[in-house]
């Protein structure tokens, strides 16, 4: 079982990948060129604020608005451990798992915990905060399993054996080879 704690910075409902981030930064070159305008049109400092390990605490539907890939890159890339909410928008779920960031659900620490609190998480079990658990439920294995590898890329990388040196992934492609062992018999 997995246990860290961070700082909480406290957001409210239905915070939007606009909020998240702004439209007008997506052309920038990279995740890195956004991260000061993560959340800019909610709070404008908060980017700055923002430590590595620290965890987003938020109301119902985070992350709902328009399918964004940048929105869970920006948070990932602020260094957040992790994002705790009553609920998420479906495709900012995925989009996050995708991108090997860790979503917690439950309904009730936000209206509890204060920012700048610390809160510590035991991953799959619960969330402890000033001498109460708040029960979470697990993530599916397959999704633990993508989380763990850094994200979807990395995890069908690993599956795949890319980048993985061993004799099974070495092995001649018999789809590809002429049958004598050598690669593309001509």
């Amino acid at each position: 079982m997995e246990q860290f704690t961070g700082k909480v910075w406290l957001l409210g409902d239905d915070i939007d990948t606009d909020i998240i981030m702004p439209t007008e930064y997506l052309a920038l070159k990279t995740v890195n060129d956004m991260r000061p305008y993560a959340f800019s049109p909610l709070r404008p400092e908060l980017a700055a604020q923002i430590a590595p390990g620290d965890i987003i605490v938020a109301g119902k539907n985070f992350g709902c608005g328009s399918s964004r890939e940048q929105a869970p890159e920006v948070i990932k890339a602020l260094g957040i451990r992790c994002v705790i909410a009553g609920s998420y928008a479906r495709i900012f779920f995925r989009n996050a798992i995708n991108n090997g960031l860790l979503l917690i659900e439950n309904a009730d620490l936000a209206a509890d915990v204060k920012e700048g609190d610390e809160i510590t998480v035991r991953v799959g079990e619960a969330i402890l905060y000033k001498g109460r658990e708040y029960p979470i439920s697990p993530l599916p294995q397959n999704l633990l399993d993508i989380l763990e590898a850094g994200g979807l890329v990395k995890a069908m990388q690993r599956l795949n054996g890319i980048g993985v040196s061993s004799p099974e992934n070495t092995a001649s492609c018999t789809a590809c080879s002429d049958g004598s062992g050598s690669k593309g018999g001509a």
